[in-house]
């Protein structure tokens, strides 16, 4: 192609471009902003260790990249590999002794970084925040913020995209916010809207940029300041839920059994309490479930409003004794206050921080609460056979009667298994008997595997038989519902163990239980989980009713005694009710599966950066031809940039040292083009020589077909490789703009 438009005589050729001028503060920017919008971190990792090993790890990034800003021909891909190598190296030298040369990760140190991977991911399964700083925890954020500093760098300064820079940003506070329990502290929204406005200066990071980048990142921070101080609104587990069905319930965030199974799966137990006063073993309730839901199984609900725990509150007119208790709380932290049976006051809590919601017994507290030491006067019931046996009255809200969906096998078995019970006590002691009696066919093991089958419940009672004390105590509470008797499951601790003169509770003494209706008595105790540790506890009605039952004569009113059956072999098969919609459907009572939550934030992060350079392409290319469609000054710069760009990413990039006419020659030799697309590129070369020289600039439109001509003459003759379309070489390198630089041309 010969292109013959003659260069005005003004001059003949701008001196070439020698490239980019080292830019060593956008890497130090990129990092410094990592570290403030990582601040929540602090509210979910015990003291101020993870600053110092995650500070090492982005200052390493930095190091790294501001060497590289003197190199300015090296790739940012390049830059970035050789970041992720240094952070290995790291956190080899820091989290493992079996590094060659204490740096170098082989076989050995891989396998230790993975055993901390993997152990991190178990203790943010089973923790709540703030997690100790262990050493999985600590390796967990080193590796993350590095990682994250790498992708920012990527991003603002070898992409020049600090937008985008800000999605992995954005994980580095987004995280730990939503795991955090408290609410964060105003600080953390005015850090990260300081680090995100650093980012706005990174990509050139001249000191032109820093009156302009300073009074933009101070209004950010003075803005975030304002809605922290007056909402403090960060946060999601430290809340109960605003939600609900419409009559003013809705789901606490943290699950109850997720914490049970946590507590109870710890290879070392953490004591909770110190309990002094009782003078036998009692169950420590924390929270009852009442609300069942099919295909879900028990969920917590919002307590009512409640009333000061302080009391006085009536005593039960039923037989029982008084207790004076003082709880010393050495490790719990958590929304509940446990109490002991009946609390008739509650003494040395922190003023106007618990309520306490008589019918459900629950003492509670909007965010996770660590309070040192309380004391109570508990009444503990201990009704008699007789009079459980005689209970006749009100019934509770219908909640406790709730068996929507429950499978009609499930009904079925309960109704097999209290056959010839006359009362709703002697029901419960034969449901109670069933799990734990002598003929029981069910064993208690916290290895439970998750059931294959298409029904929890049902898989439980009939095939498996093999669970702790979830499954034991929601299956007994449905099926204390399925025939008529009004159940709740309570999830709190048992008795623990003596020390001196008093008890020790920790996180082995989880534990969850059955709470039975019974009118003019109120909620009573019933454990149907076999457990063989000796941490049952055995309420004297259920010791007098196991003695009637082992004399066998009738109790002592005249009501035959519990019945011990046998579990039945094969489930009934299955019916439809034209009632009930959900009568089919699952009914499970819920079984943790063990999975770590880190994959749910780090493998959508990790996407998301892995296509950021696709992104920043994809809106360069939009942003170039809706300039060049615009006309007037710049459009022709940016057609011929995009252009360009098309060319490098198929592996033809355009020399700094070319001019606008010898690149043009280049592309029309490399890619092959036929006349009609010469004569495009021809047209895009005489705009830019006006535009730079006669001050000419394109009219509106005026660009847009011969762009559009050469962008499907270069496609056509050169297809993306996939490589190209995630990597683009026009995003990933650096060059001189020749839109800036008439002389010169590149991507």
């Amino acid at each position: 192609m010969t292109l013959t438009a003659p260069r005005p005589a003004r001059t003949a050729q701008r001196p070439a471009n020698p490239g980019p001028a080292p830019r060593p503060l956008a890497p130090v920017l990129c990092a410094v902003a990592v570290l403030l919008a990582a601040g929540p971190v602090s509210a979910v990792v015990q003291g101020p260790a993870w600053l110092g090993y995650a500070g090492a790890a982005v200052g390493l990034v930095a190091v790294v990249g501001v060497v590289a800003a003197f190199a300015p021909r090296i790739p940012a891909l390049a830059v970035a590999l050789v970041q992720v190598a240094g952070l290995l190296g790291l956190v080899t030298a820091q989290f493992t002794d079996d590094g060659v040369a204490r740096v170098l990760p082989g076989p050995a140190a891989l396998g230790d970084l993975g055993a901390l991977l993997a152990g991190a991911g178990g203790q943010i399964d089973v923790g709540t925040a703030p997690v100790a700083s262990t050493p999985e925890i600590l390796f967990l954020v080193t590796a993350s913020l590095g990682l994250l500093t790498v992708a920012v760098h990527l991003a603002a300064v070898g992409a020049a995209a600090p937008a985008a820079a800000g999605v992995p940003l954005l994980a580095a506070f987004a995280v730990p916010a939503a795991l955090a329990d408290d609410l964060l502290p105003w600080w953390t929204l005015a850090t990260a809207a300081l680090g995100f406005g650093l980012l706005l200066l990174a990509p050139d990071g001249n000191r032109r940029q820093i009156p302009g980048g300073a009074v933009l990142v101070a209004g950010a921070a003075v803005l975030a300041l304002l809605v922290g101080t007056a909402t403090a609104f960060v946060g999601t587990a430290g809340r109960f839920d605003g939600g609900g069905d419409g009559a003013g319930r809705g789901a606490i965030g943290l699950s109850p059994f997720t914490a049970l199974r946590g507590q109870l799966d710890q290879s070392t137990p953490t004591p909770l309490f110190e309990v002094r006063g009782l003078a036998r073993p009692q169950y420590l309730r924390a929270l009852t479930l009442s609300d069942y839901q099919s295909g879900v199984g028990w969920q917590a609900t919002r307590p009512g409003p409640g009333v000061s725990p302080v009391g006085p509150f009536a005593q039960p007119s039923v037989p029982g004794e008084l207790a004076d208790v003082t709880i010393d709380n050495v490790g719990f932290r958590d929304y509940w206050l446990p109490l002991y049976g009946t609390p008739l006051t509650v003494g040395g809590l922190s003023p106007d921080l618990f309520v306490y919601d008589e019918p459900s017994g629950i003492a509670y507290t909007a965010r996770p609460q660590e309070q040192d030491t309380w004391t109570q006067q508990a009444f503990l019931p201990a009704p008699t056979t007789d009079l459980l046996r005689a209970a006749q009255g009100e019934r509770p809200a219908a909640i406790y009667a709730n068996i929507l969906g429950v499978d009609p096998r499930v009904t079925e078995i309960a109704q097999e298994v209290t056959a010839g019970a006359a009362t709703d006590f002697d029901r419960a002691m034969a449901l109670q008997e069933y799990f734990t009696g002598p003929d029981s066919a069910f064993t208690y093991d916290l290895a439970t595997a998750p059931p294959a089958g298409d029904d929890a419940l049902v898989e439980f009672l009939t095939v498996g038989r093999v669970g702790y004390c979830e499954q034991f105590a929601s299956a007994m509470a449905v099926m204390l519902r399925t025939v008529g008797v009004p159940a709740r499951v309570a999830v709190g601790f048992t008795a623990g163990s003596p020390v001196g003169d008093y008890r020790a509770v920790g996180t082995s003494d989880a534990h969850a239980w059955v709470e039975a209706w019974f009118p003019g008595i109120g909620w009573t105790v019933f454990d149907p989980t076999p457990l063989t540790d000796g941490r049952t506890i055995t309420p004297p009605y259920v010791e007098q009713a196991r003695t009637e039952a082992a004399n066998g004569g009738a109790g002592a009113g005249g009501a035959p005694a519990a019945p011990t059956p046998a579990a039945p072999t094969a489930a009934p098969a299955p019916t439809a009710d034209p009632q009930t919609p959900d009568a089919a459907a699952a009914a499970p009572v819920p079984v943790e599966t063990g999975l770590p939550l880190w994959p749910l934030f780090v493998l959508p992060a990790l996407l998301l950066v892995g296509l950021a350079p696709a992104v920043v392409r994809a809106l360069r290319g939009r942003s170039r031809l809706s300039a060049a469609a615009a006309g007037g000054e710049g459009a022709a710069g940016a057609a011929w940039d995009e252009i360009v760009a098309m060319s490098a990413d198929r592996r033809v990039p355009v020399p700094a040292t070319d001019t606008v006419r010898a690149a043009a020659r280049r592309l029309v030799r490399e890619h092959r083009l036929d006349a009609g697309a010469q004569d495009a590129v021809r047209a895009v070369v005489t705009a830019i020589e006006a535009s730079w020289f006669g001050d000419r600039h394109p009219a509106p439109a005026e660009l847009t077909g011969p762009v559009r001509t050469v962008r499907d003459a270069i496609a056509a003759g050169s297809p993306l490789t996939l490589r190209a379309r995630l990597l683009p070489p026009s995003v990933l390198t650096r060059a001189a703009r020749p839109s800036e630089e008439p002389a010169t041309t590149s991507a």
